[in-house]
């Protein structure tokens, strides 16, 4: 297993974020979110979002392989001091490799400049939170219900 990190630029890479998109929220959600969801989330819908988004993305490659990504940018006027990391999936077979924290570090370093930096994440999902907590998030106080998932999230803050 060789890993880089690179920005997203091809559209073999947008499939294969795609790909980790889906394959992720399958692999880490079930049980999380309403199944209602997982049933609509396809892979083709993955691919037209991952079409439409293509800023502020990294894709973490194993030779041709995605094997994961960390979508990244700023909170905007409301809140001008915070960096976000709005979404980072790795497959299932990545996961304890290395590979999230490669990707973390490297939306960190893209959101230097913020001295906060803020990012959401499904109640309950332990696995994740042990990861953000371990790189110095902490829960912020702030929960929202994310009626389109059928989930509860969490706010977790970095303050640097």
């Amino acid at each position: 297993m060789q890993i880089i990190i690179k920005t997203m630029e091809t559209d073999e890479e947008i499939r294969g974020k795609a790909y980790v998109h889906w394959r992720g929220w399958h692999d880490a959600y079930p049980g999380l979110v309403s199944e209602e969801y997982l049933r609509k989330l396809t892979l083709e819908a993955c691919e037209k979002k991952a079409f439409a988004w293509r800023d502020n993305l990294l894709v973490a490659k194993d030779g041709e392989r995605v094997a994961g990504f960390v979508g990244y940018g700023n909170r905007g006027e409301e809140e001008p001091d915070t960096g976000e990391i709005f979404a980072l999936y790795v497959l299932k077979e990545y996961w304890g490799t290395g590979v999230g924290q490669m990707l973390l570090e490297a939306s960190l370093d893209r959101l230097s400049a913020y001295p906060k930096i803020a990012l959401w994440m499904v109640k309950g999902n332990t696995r994740a939170f042990r990861f953000y907590e371990k790189h110095g998030f902490h829960p912020s106080g702030r929960e929202k219900q994310v009626s389109s998932v059928g989930a509860e999230g969490i706010e977790l803050m970095l303050i640097r």
